[in-house]
């Protein structure tokens, strides 16, 4: 295993969390306008710092159980967003991302989804990659589909967040299928 990773995609790099990025990270994990579509409720500052130590210290596991990195635009070291592959299952990972609110729209998420499952498929030799996803985030459902995710199903009050129970729809990609 490299360490630490970086990966470059056409408008993102994904790269390992520092502490330095505190900031950043607690402006999207600390938005209400970003967290309302995420498995969890906004954090604070000390969640955020815990989040990132976190992911610090599991990048260092050998074998590691995720890539849990930070996304950058090409051009600007400023973390933008995170995504995540964790591994479950036989060569299965599930992927997950979010992106700050005043980055929306411009294709960041698109593109650190499209690159973080291609790097999962063609260097970590994973089969089967599946995201779930709040019903009411069109947005992102939209993206999923267009990358060439399929529907599989309704996972029945999945998250606790917000202060509700709340369905996610269940997509996948096989590796055979990705088509990056």
């Amino acid at each position: 295993m490299t360490y630490p990773i970086r990966i470059v995609g056409d408008k993102v790099v994904l790269r390992e969390f520092t502490p330095g990025d505190v900031d950043d990270v607690l402006g999207i994990i600390g938005d209400n306008k970003v967290t309302a579509w995420l498995s969890f409720d906004s954090r604070s500052r000390d969640q955020a710092i815990d989040m990132i130590e976190g992911a610090v210290e599991r990048a260092q596991h050998e074998p590691r159980t995720e890539y849990y990195l930070a996304v950058t635009k090409r051009d600007n070291d400023r973390v933008i967003g995170f995504a995540r592959i964790g591994f479950g299952g036989v060569q299965a990972g599930k992927l997950g991302y979010a992106v700050a609110a005043e980055e929306w729209g411009r294709g960041y998420a698109t593109d650190a989804a499209r690159t973080l499952t291609t790097y999962a498929f063609a260097e970590l030799g994973l089969h089967r990659i599946s995201a779930a996803i709040g019903p009411e985030n069109a947005a992102s459902i939209t993206m999923v589909e267009k990358l060439g995710f399929t529907r599989e199903g309704v996972l029945r009050d999945h998250v606790f967040t917000n202060g509700a129970w709340r369905d996610s729809v269940l997509y996948s990609v096989l590796a055979h299928e990705w088509q990056p």
